[in-house]
């Protein structure tokens, strides 16, 4: 009977309405339909008003005695990740917030853009190097950027990663730590040259490899379009790399061996066209030893690709212009000069080093503030440490994360994992990082090897197929896991047999 009562008291209220009041309403108030059809309900009787709408998820509030402390990662890079897999899920939660969930395996992201490797052959999901993410109830990975760090209150603020305008809003929520380490990696430096965001490509994420592809087979097949002319094929085929450092190199080395193998067998209309032009404003390889670095200048002429001494002073659309005022025309341009630090850590009320990174003293912890640690190429040595600033390289950032994750391990065994409990523990010994050496491909089967522990000291160096096959072996067992490693072992032998795939997918 209660139901009926209802169904005429509802009719009666809509009898009193118009119809355009209705409609009126129901533009105005989102909620007016669920509230209409809530009076429908046995138990509209026993409330006087609906119920109100869910509210927004607010995050993860401060952990409990009866919970595990929770350690809070920032960034899905070399040095976070291998702090997520080192670090031991018995006594702490693990929490990465990073705009990617999985981690890149930067030394071969160059051998995707030409179709040497597949892109999955060079990406790890997070949840396979630290599975507790995806099996423990308070371990959590969250796709989103972190916009704050609140460190009196451990609290970090985050925002949802969205797709395009046609996805949902930014969702901002707060999260509690026990611990943070800030490993939010660098950004691309553009020296503040204008047109460098709008018309370049970087080579750091899977996603910039994705579209030099696309943009390298487009411009190869317009160029072969008919009514094309001459000046316009040479600049749609134009490859120009700015930044003569490993990144830039191995990437020109890639690509004159796709241009010399490939593009001349499948692309003859056009095979004379096509040049790559490396832009370097000193010496390419400027970390290696003298020896290498002419090697490598020879055997990169030898192969086709043009080297230019000069400093980018503006990048328009279709050419960019150096210094002494000459025009380089091109059809697709790589920037690769380096990083220098976010925005976001510019932001960050911490001390900094040298340089504009956080600043860390010897454990790898921001001094300033209680249960923070910066880790990879966002952090650098405070000047009070007497220490240089390590270089932005991923040997630097994995050692980095394996040390604090045996630190944190220490830590937490110690009872000190939980906030504001870790003051008086004793750390055991500082961080001490020491270089194992550089390699770089050049194309053509031939490789630089430099096992100097720096710059001025002496060690073995080694150039050719030796170092060729060195460079390959020692890559292919640092790939993080062995389903990654067939991955590439089959990606390898697949080129050498069939050639590079050509599909712009």
């Amino acid at each position: 009977m209660s139901f009926f009562s209802n169904l005429i008291r509802y009719s009666t209220i809509k009898s009193l309405s118009s119809s355009s009041s209705s409609s009126f309403a129901l533009k105005t108030n989102p909620n007016f339909l669920f509230t209409s059809l809530f009076y429908f309900s046995t138990d509209a009787a026993h409330h006087k008003s609906p119920p109100p709408p869910p509210t927004q998820y607010a995050g993860l509030g401060p952990t409990t005695p009866k919970d595990k402390p929770r350690v809070v990662i920032l960034g899905s890079g070399w040095a976070g990740c291998r702090l997520m897999k080192g670090i031991d899920t018995q006594y702490y939660d693990v929490v990465c917030v990073s705009p990617r969930n999985h981690m890149v395996f930067t030394p071969l992201l160059a051998s995707t853009c030409v179709g040497t490797l597949e892109f999955r052959s060079v990406a790890e999901p997070i949840a396979r190097i630290q599975p507790a993410i995806s099996r423990e109830p308070n371990s959590y990975f969250f796709l989103a950027n972190c916009t704050g760090v609140d460190a009196p209150n451990h609290v970090v603020q985050c925002e949802t990663v969205t797709d395009g305008s046609k996805t949902m809003d930014p969702w901002k929520f707060d999260l509690s730590y026990d611990k943070l380490v800030i490993a939010l990696g660098a950004d691309a430096s553009t020296f503040g040259i204008q047109g460098v965001k709008e018309h370049a490509t970087f080579l750091r994420e899977v996603h910039h490899a994705q579209e030099i592809r696309r943009k390298l087979l487009l411009n190869l097949m317009l160029s072969d379009v008919p009514g094309v002319t001459e000046e316009e094929k040479s600049r749609l085929l134009h490859c120009v790399v700015v930044g003569g450092g490993p990144t830039g190199v191995e990437f020109s080395g890639e690509l004159s061996d796709f241009i010399m193998r490939d593009v001349r067998q499948r692309y003859a209309h056009v095979k004379n066209y096509i040049h790559v032009t490396l832009i370097e404003a000193n010496e390419i390889l400027s970390s290696f030893d003298d020896r290498l670095r002419r090697y490598a200048t020879k055997q990169l002429t030898k192969s086709g690709v043009r080297l230019v001494r000069g400093i980018v002073k503006d990048v328009q659309p279709q050419k960019l212009i150096l210094s002494d005022g000459s025009e380089v025309p091109y059809g697709l341009l790589v920037w690769s000069t380096g990083v220098g630090p976010s925005p976001l850590v510019k932001s960050m009320d911490l001390p900094k080093s040298p340089g504009g990174r956080i600043g860390i003293d010897e454990w790898l912890r921001v001094p300033s503030v209680q249960d923070v640690f910066a880790i990879g190429d966002c952090s650098g040595f405070l000047e009070s440490t007497g220490k240089q600033v390590l270089p932005a390289l991923a040997q630097v950032a994995e050692r980095q994360g394996k040390y604090l994750a045996g630190l944190l391990n220490r830590i937490g065994k110690s009872g000190g994992g939980y906030a504001n409990s870790g003051k008086d523990i004793d750390f055991g010994d500082q961080f001490v990082y020491k270089h194992l050496g550089s390699m770089a491909t050049i194309g053509s089967y031939k490789a630089l090897v430099d096992l100097r522990q720096s710059k001025e000291a002496k060690g073995l160096s080694l150039t050719g197929f030796t170092s060729w096959f060195i460079w390959r072996s020692a890559y292919l067992t640092r790939v993080v896991s062995w389903r990654n490693r067939l991955y590439v072992g089959i990606n390898w032998a697949t080129t050498f047999l069939f050639g590079r795939d050509i599909s712009r997918i």
